[in-house]
């Protein structure tokens, strides 16, 4: 929480004198013309209006807090950048490439981020919608992961040792082994499909998200396996598919 100073005092403790405040209040109040240049002239206002000012600025500054998803304003879009107000004296910018959930994202549009930082060396807000919109799947993400419930992603990139999955948003890891009972000959080939997957390991702390097809497959296959068991008679003619054939037999999918 910002604490905001007292406006009567020098930071010594000594009492300002009427003009003296004015003119401390005209410097706080200057940063906002950096985001409305055209509503701010520091010569056109009374001292009443310049407290009035000077409580909302304060107000606006005593409400924002670090660690807080907060909801923002598209100001602009450039260099695969995006500009974001949050209505504090400074804007932020958050890479284009996190918002690609939003195609259409345009300058007006409202935006919940995370403020990570009100300030950063150069004095921009530092803002991530990566991060809030992982914490926003978060709960849902845990509440599968313990009740072991599956949970629906695309696999969007691979990587080294896997693929990456969007998991609600957020980015998850499948390992090159969980992708399917088999082998995959040709991952790009499933690049840009939906699947529905199992959570097997969580660590919050450090983002990571492992999840499994592989799971999904083999309870499948237990379940076919089951009811099959089930029905087989003796005597029965049944269809199947030759898989393999060896020399002390033949294999045959039911």
């Amino acid at each position: 929480m910002i604490d905001s100073p007292d406006q009567n005092q020098t930071p010594t403790g000594t009492t300002l004198t009427a003009r003296e405040k004015r003119d401390l209040q005209k410097a706080q109040l200057r940063p906002l013309a950096n985001l409305r240049p055209e509503l701010y002239d520091e010569d056109d206002y009374s001292q009443d209006e310049l407290e009035t000012m000077m409580e909302m600025y304060n107000g606006t500054m005593a409400s924002i807090e670090e660690g807080e998803i907060v909801k923002s304003r598209v100001l602009d879009i450039r260099d695969n950048m995006v500009v974001l107000d949050i209505g504090f004296k400074s804007e932020g910018t958050i890479p284009l490439e996190e918002f690609k959930d939003l195609p259409d994202l345009k300058p007006g549009d409202e935006v919940e981020v995370l403020l990570e930082h009100l300030e950063d060396q150069e004095g921009s807000v530092v803002l991530s919608k990566k991060k809030a919109d992982f914490m926003r799947v978060w709960e849902r993400i845990r509440v599968a992961y313990e009740n072991d419930e599956p949970v629906r992603g695309a696999l969007i990139k691979k990587i080294k040792g896997g693929v990456v999955v969007d998991l609600m948003g957020v980015d998850a890891f499948l390992p090159g082994s969980q992708i399917a009972l088999r082998r995959v000959p040709n991952v790009d080939e499933l690049l840009g499909q939906t699947f529905d997957f199992k959570i097997i390991k969580l660590n919050k702390r450090r983002r990571n998200i492992v999840v499994s097809r592989r799971v999904i497959l083999e309870q499948e296959r237990a379940g076919k396996r089951e009811k099959l068991m089930k029905e087989l008679q003796k005597d029965q003619v049944r269809k199947g598919v030759v898989k393999n054939i060896t020399d002390f037999g033949a294999f045959i999918d039911l």
